[in-house]
């Protein structure tokens, strides 16, 4: 089941979907489907390696210093 993150294009609300097999994504506040797919940034986890480790600089697309990916776990509202 692959997420994905979309910007919905009547409301502006940015959103994950869990999309199944031919079905179509609707933004969850105005249940629009006219809906911008955004580049989904995944997680990668090393054997070995520590938390921070992965926090150990900010995110190239906004600064956020939690770390690269870290812009797309705003607030779901």
């Amino acid at each position: 089941m692959p997420i994905f993150e979309y910007i919905c294009q009547e409301c502006h609300h940015q959103f994950e979907a869990l999309v199944y097999g031919k079905e179509k994504a609707e933004c969850p506040k105005c249940h629009a489907t006219r809906l911008e797919p955004q580049l989904s940034v995944f997680a990668v986890s090393a054997k070995g390696s520590s938390p921070s480790a992965s926090s150990a600089s900010p995110c190239a697309s906004c600064g956020d210093p939690r770390g690269p990916g870290a812009c797309s776990l705003r607030d779901m509202d």
